[in-house]
């Protein structure tokens, strides 16, 4: 059990880090990817 509180108080800050950081990366994707199907309709 004590393994897994510290395995678990190591590791939280980095996957927090992560899953925000992912968070944020996917809003702009998400902008990206309809800037990039619009692009034909933009180029007549």
């Amino acid at each position: 059990m004590e393994n897994w509180i510290s395995l678990i108080t190591d590791l939280g800050f980095p996957v927090a880090v992560t899953f925000y950081l992912l968070h944020r990366i996917e809003g702009k994707l998400n902008l990206l990817i309809e800037s990039i199907h619009a692009l034909p309709e933009k180029m007549k």
